[in-house]
C-alpha cells in the first residue's frame, strides 16, 4: 500500500536518518558560545553571529529537548556532551532562584534581562528538564521540574474557567502584556501555550507519574476538547477570552497537524484506553482537515484567516516538520496510502525548498514564489532545532514499525 508515495518506509527512515545527522552536526558546530557560556542568541541566515542577541529560554528548553532526545534514541556519545552543556547552562542562568519559574530571556553573559514569567517557557522548561532526566537520571533535573509545574498550578492554572493564563512578572502578577510574540493577540488564553503545557506536562509524567499531574493533562485533554477543537471542522481555535470565547477566526495548519499527534501521545501516556480511542479518531479528523492547507507542491500553506477568506501562502519549516509526523501518525492509525503519501510528499518539499544545501540546517521558510526568506534567523529566539529534530527521530521510529 504505502509503496504508492514512490519511497518505501526503509528508504524514508534512511533519508531522515542522514538528516537528523546533518541537523545536529550544524548545530554542535554553531550554537555553542565558546566565550561565555552555553549556546549563541543569534545566528543569522547568511551565518553571521550575533554577539549583542539576548538568550532567550525557549530557544536554550528546546536545545535541552533536542539532544537529550537524540542522545536517548542514537546513544552518540557527542550528543550527550551538548545535552549536558544545555542542562548545566539552563539550571544555572534561566531558574529564578528566588520567585520561582524561568526567565524570558538572559543577556549575552547570562544575566537576567526580562524576567517576565510567560507559561509558554515553563512548559518548555519543563519538556527540556524532563527529557533530561531520562538519560541523566539527575535528581535535580526532576525537582526542577516539580518546582516550574507547582509555580504554573499555582500562577496559572484558572480554576475559575480551567485551562491557563499566559503571563506573569516575575513575581507572579497577571500581566497587561500577556503576548507571546509581536506577532500574536493579546488574549489571556491561547492554544499554543496549551498544547505546549501537555506537551511538557506529558513528558514530566513519563518521569513522574504523580496522580495530580495525570488529573491536570486529563483536565488539558478535557480542555481541547470542549473550548478548542471545533467538532465541526476538525479544527483548532486559536485565541480566547478567560470565559473561552474565541477572539479571532483563525486556522493554523502547522499547529493544527502537530496536535493532531501531540494529544494523542498525551493521552498515550496516561494510559487511559478510553481517552486513546477518543484521541486516536481526533488525530485522524485533524490530520484530514489539515489536508485543506496542503498545495499540489506537497507542502503547507501557513493560516487561513476565515472572515477575510485569506491564506498565507508562505512555507516555514516547522510546518513542514510537524506534517511529516502528523500525517505518518493518521497512517499509521488508518492505514490510508494518502496519508503515508503525504507526509512523504512534505518531506520531499523540505528536501527540495527548506534544506539550505550551502549553509547547513533548514531556512526559516519559502515564499509562495519558493524565494527563500531573507533576514529570518537561522539560530534564534524562535529558529530552533526542535521541530526538524523531533520529526526526524519520530518518522526514524515509525518507519521501523512499517518495514
Amino acid at each position: 500500500m504505502v509503496a504508492q508515495a514512490g519511497i518505501e518506509p526503509a528508504k524514508y527512515q534512511a533519508e531522515v536518518e542522514a538528516e537528523l545527522a546533518s541537523i545536529l552536526t550544524f548545530w554542535m558546530k554553531h550554537s555553542p558560545d565558546t566565550e561565555r557560556g552555553g549556546f549563541v542568541g543569534r545566528l543569522s541566515d547568511t551565518g553571521q553571529v550575533d554577539s549583542d542577541a539576548p538568550k532567550g529560554s525557549v530557544l536554550n528548553a528546546r536545545i535541552l529537548w533536542t539532544f537529550s532526545a537524540a542522545y536517548r534514541q542514537t546513544g552518540n556519545a557527542a550528543y550527550r556532551d551538548i545535552a549536558d552543556r544545555a542542562y548545566q547552562y539552563f539550571i544555572t542562568h534561566f531558574l529564578d532562584e528566588t520567585y520561582g519559574g524561568v526567565y524570558w530571556s538572559v543577556n549575552p553573559a547570562g544575566k537576567p534581562l526580562n524576567t517576565r514569567k510567560q507559561i509558554y517557557s515553563l512548559a518548555f522548561a519543563i519538556y527540556g528538564l524532563s527529557e533530561h532526566y531520562r538519560i541523566s537520571q539527575e535528581p535535580a533535573a526532576l525537582k526542577a521540574c516539580q518546582e516550574l509545574y507547582t509555580w504554573i498550578e499555582r500562577y496559572s492554572f484558572d480554576r475559575a474557567e480551567g485551562g491557563y493564563l499566559e503571563a506573569f512578572s516575575r513575581e507572579g502578577a497577571l500581566l497587561n502584556d500577556l503576548r507571546l510574540s509581536e506577532k500574536d493577540r493579546n488574549d489571556p488564553k491561547t492554544m499554543n501555550t496549551h498544547l505546549h503545557i501537555l506537551e511538557g506536562y506529558a513528558n514530566l509524567y513519563r518521569i513522574w507519574p504523580d496522580a495530580g499531574l495525570g488529573q491536570q493533562i486529563r483536565g488539558l485533554l478535557a480542555t481541547f476538547q470542549m473550548h478548542i477543537l471545533d467538532a465541526d471542522t476538525h479544527q483548532m481555535r486559536l485565541f480566547f477570552t478567560p470565559d473561552w470565547q474565541p477572539t479571532a477566526n483563525l486556522v493554523s495548519f502547522g499547529h493544527d497537524i502537530e496536535a493532531s499527534w501531540l494529544l494523542l501521545e498525551a493521552a498515550e501516556v496516561l494510559g487511559d484506553e478510553k481517552l486513546i480511542h477518543q484521541f486516536k479518531q481526533i488525530a485522524v479528523a485533524m490530520a484530514q482537515a489539515t489536508m485543506a492547507g496542503v498545495q499540489p507542491d506537497g507542502s503547507l500553506y501557513h493560516e487561513l484567516d476565515r472572515d477575510r477568506n485569506h491564506y498565507d501562502t508562505h512555507r516555514e519549516w516547522w510546518v513542514s516538520a510537524e506534517a511529516m509526523v502528523g500525517f505518518l501518525n493518521a497512517y499509521q492509525l488508518t492505514g490510508q496510502a494518502h496519508f503515508y503519501q503525504q507526509s512523504v510528499q512534505v518531506w520531499q518539499f523540505a528536501q527540495m525548498h527548506l534544506l539550505d544545501r550551502e549553509r547547513g540546517e533548514w531556512r526559516w521558510g519559502v515564499l509562495d514564489d519558493y524565494q527563500p526568506m531573507t533576514g529570518e534567523d537561522k539560530i534564534g529566539f524562535w529558529k530552533c532545532p526542535y521541530h526538524n529534530v523531533r520529526a526526524c527521530l519520530e518518522v526514524i521510529n515509525r518507519c521501523q514499525t512499517l518495514s
